[in-house]
């Protein structure tokens, strides 16, 4: 007996539905395990860093802190990204991670690397006397014995060099007077009138203000404005679209306010830095010593350029000789900080026992801390880069050893370490 035509018809359609609707459902459920397993391995790798923001959220529970944002990254990319309580507390707005914060004396690095920069173009030398390019610091004198009459004023045995102040090893001191509508040419010609700490190269003193002076060299060098060069040769080329010397009608909105603790409350504190002018002025000088702002992310790119051997996304800012020479000690046997000696620029980690922040880092480690908190390190041992942000003054023991980077660092370290 045949089969009517519809009813075959019906059947094998029938068949095909079914067949059709079982490779659907087969493909569901293996898309489904697909997007659990990836999921749960996007899981596992951003809990990999969970106990971070954990870490850091206990400091701003008890007040030390407003808030923080912590990054950890590689020479190519950044595994984790956080910001944990409020960048103004007034008006109670959410810490956010592109918040811009005053770096202070992470400006540092910046400035050196500038120099550095024109090093690599045959513009100048290290090993230059200040005086081949600014005429104000010839024939500089050293203070010597003081009374509450008189001041000795000593010859300086031989002229100051970009690498003292690129190490703090050139006796100068700070600024005695300031003013914050100065041009940056008029604020080093003021702090070339004041004598010398000490003989040149003999010491290790911190100094802001010769850095400043670094700044100023690059500009006669370049023809340019420091903060253009700055922007031009180097914030431009690695992305950094948001460091600046002066805070933006735009950018205030994400600007982190400063805090002191007083009788455990914080309070507002003004940058004794802007000396007197306001972070968004734009007739401020541009300050290489610690005059910038800037964002966890784009010090971040910073320092893989460094960890990159100077390169950045095709872009060739120093040479790898370069990048060595600045990376090393170069402070001899002149004691700085502890365990830390100085190379060009850069604060460099010889013996991380010495400070409790220090201790998960490796020998040989670089970078720089911020007078109100911020800390940037780089770890060439382990291909990792450290970046906290909060923006609290008078950390105690000191910012670089603050309790809030010493969790952090252990943090970091516990979770590398898988512990």
């Amino acid at each position: 007996m045949k089969t009517p035509f519809s009813r075959l018809h019906f059947l094998k359609t029938s068949a095909l539905v079914t067949r059709a609707g079982m490779r659907s459902r087969m493909l569901v459920g293996c898309a489904s395990l697909l997007a659990a397993f990836l999921f749960s391995s996007g899981a596992l790798a951003a809990d990999q860093f969970a106990t971070v923001p954990e870490k850091l959220q206990p400091f701003v529970a008890s007040n030390e802190i407003s808030g923080a944002v912590a990054l950890v990254a590689t020479k190519d990319r950044v595994l984790h990204l956080s910001a944990v309580g409020q960048s103004d507390l007034a008006s109670g707005r959410k810490m956010k991670t592109d918040d811009l914060f005053w770096i202070a004396s992470m400006s540092k690095p910046f400035t050196a690397v500038a120099v550095a920069m024109l090093a690599d173009d045959g513009r100048l030398s290290f090993d230059d006397p200040v005086e081949k390019y600014l005429p104000e610091f010839r024939n500089l004198w050293v203070a010597g014995e003081q009374t509450a009459q008189q001041r000795v004023l000593v010859k300086a045995a031989r002229p100051i060099t970009l690498r003292d102040l690129l190490t703090h090893t050139s006796g100068l001191g700070e600024y005695r007077v300031t003013d914050p509508h100065w041009t940056l040419a008029a604020m080093i010609k003021v702090l070339a009138r004041e004598p010398l700490r000490f003989q040149p190269g003999t010491r290790w003193n911190y100094s802001t203000a010769g850095i400043d002076v670094l700044g100023r060299v690059v500009e006669v060098t370049s023809g340019m404005p420091c903060d253009r060069f700055l922007q031009t040769r180097l914030f431009d080329p690695l992305g950094m679209k948001n460091t600046t010397f002066w805070i933006s009608p735009s950018q205030k909105k994400r600007f982190v306010q400063p805090y002191i603790s007083k009788s455990g409350k914080l309070q507002p504190t003004p940058i004794d830095y802007m000396y007197g002018g306001a972070v968004t002025d734009p007739a401020r000088p541009p300050l290489g010593g610690a005059g910038l702002f800037s964002t966890a992310e784009d010090v971040a790119k910073f320092y893989q350029m460094m960890l990159n051997r100077g390169s950045f996304n095709g872009h060739q800012i120093l040479k790898p000789e370069t990048v060595t020479e600045m990376t090393r000690k170069q402070t001899g046997d002149l004691r700085a900080r502890a365990g830390m000696p100085w190379g060009l620029g850069f604060c460099v980690v010889e013996d991380p026992a010495q400070m409790v922040a220090n201790s998960t880092l490796s020998p040989g480690s670089f970078g720089h801390g911020g007078a109100f908190g911020t800390q940037n390190w780089a770890d060439p041992t382990r291909g990792i880069i450290y970046v906290l942000m909060i923006s609290r003054d008078k950390l105690q023991p000191t910012p670089d050893d603050s309790a809030m980077r010493r969790a952090y660092q252990q943090a970091v370290a516990g979770a590398l370490d898988g512990k």
